[in-house]
């Protein structure tokens, strides 16, 4: 095709002689130029040179590329920002898979898993605060056998000394013999949720100097922009912990910090390899109680106020010691005067 034929047909709308740049060509011309009126376009005389077509064809390419680029950027963003969020949900379903960001824990092996189904369990060790009214004892019996026994036997009479009692009727005291029953998790879902502004620090150096110093170094560290972070709204260790949760007063520092994984701090003359991992907080969604028996425990009821607590106490481990009374050897007694209340403390029996 000659030059002639080439600029006639760029006055139709086409930037070059082939299909393969019609395309291109077109949206180069619609994003660019407004087409006159037949009457008011400017007459073909021939003047034109193939040079000038040739620099008006290459300038369509150019700009057909930086569309183009402008359209992958757009399209890459969309995308990035697509992945961000199935990430968010594949978290919120399976927050196993935040494993690996997690803080490192020191463990010791003792032996294989006995079953494989265990495994993918959550093993809970109970610690329950009991409310004892006034006027009850708990006792526990080394025995699971002395303590059903002295239940079945439902009502019992406990003699008394009567060096501490003005009338002779009060050496006698009848007590009520229950089963001691716990309510006890049967079911537990836990809703595990990421804090979008906080971040978990591990792995802190030990160094000879207070806490409180220590959180000061690393929020002067944190603080500032150049070393990932920003400005700090709160920082404190964990209860029980070496472990430091710090909250960003700005969304987004928390997730490119989590994302370096680790970060190097100077304290002092030193550099400390520092972990930095995600800060999650569990709250309980569901949870299913049932009475669980204490198999060597017993509960006694309607203990009068009649002798001090000292010898009350001696009085009643004295009774259920003795096995003619359907007793046996006693692990542990509490007891609580009328007109009070305690709290009893149950953990694991090992035993």
């Amino acid at each position: 095709m000659d030059s002639e034929e080439v600029r006639k047909s760029g006055a139709a709308g086409s930037c070059g002689p082939g299909p393969a740049q019609r395309g291109s060509a077109l949206s180069c011309f619609s994003s660019s130029f407004v087409r006159l009126p037949s009457n008011e376009a400017p007459q073909d005389d021939g003047s034109e040179s193939p040079e000038r077509l040739r620099e008006e064809i290459e300038w369509c390419k150019i700009f057909a590329i930086k569309e183009e680029n402008n359209r992958l950027r757009q399209e890459k963003q969309i995308l990035k920002n697509k992945l961000e969020e199935l990430k968010k949900k594949v978290l919120q379903n399976n927050p196993m898979m935040m494993l690996s960001s997690l803080p490192e824990k020191q463990v010791i092996f003792k032996g294989l898993t006995v079953n494989k189904e265990d495994m993918n369990k959550l093993m809970l060790t109970p610690l329950i605060h009991y409310p004892l009214p006034g006027g009850s004892a708990l006792i526990t019996f080394e025995e699971a056998k002395v303590a059903q026994r002295i239940i079945e036997m439902k009502e019992h009479t406990v003699v008394l000394s009567c060096e501490e009692l003005e009338e002779p009727d009060q050496c006698r005291v009848r007590v009520q013999a229950v089963p001691m029953e716990l309510p006890q998790p049967s079911a537990l879902e836990i809703r595990l949720t990421q804090s979008q502004r906080s971040i978990l620090l591990s792995a802190l150096p030990s160094l000879d100097i207070s806490r409180e110093a220590l959180l000061d170094k690393l929020e002067l560290f944190f603080s500032k922009t150049k070393n990932g972070g920003s400005e700090v709204e709160s920082r404190e260790f964990l209860e029980d912990s070496d472990q430091v949760v710090m909250t960003f007063t700005q969304h987004g520092v928390a997730e490119a910090l989590i994302e370096k994984g680790h970060i190097e701090v100077p304290i002092g003359k030193a550099k400390y390899r520092v972990k930095i991992s995600p800060c999650m907080s569990g709250d309980i969604s569901n949870l299913q109680l049932q009475p669980s028996r204490c198999p060597r425990t017993v509960l006694l009821l309607g203990i009068p106020d009649v002798l001090s607590e000292e010898s009350m106490r001696d009085a009643l481990e004295i009774h259920f010691q003795k096995a003619s009374r359907g007793g046996g050897e006693v692990d542990a007694l509490a007891y609580v005067p009328a007109g009070r209340t305690g709290v009893a403390v149950f953990v694991e029996d090992s035993g």
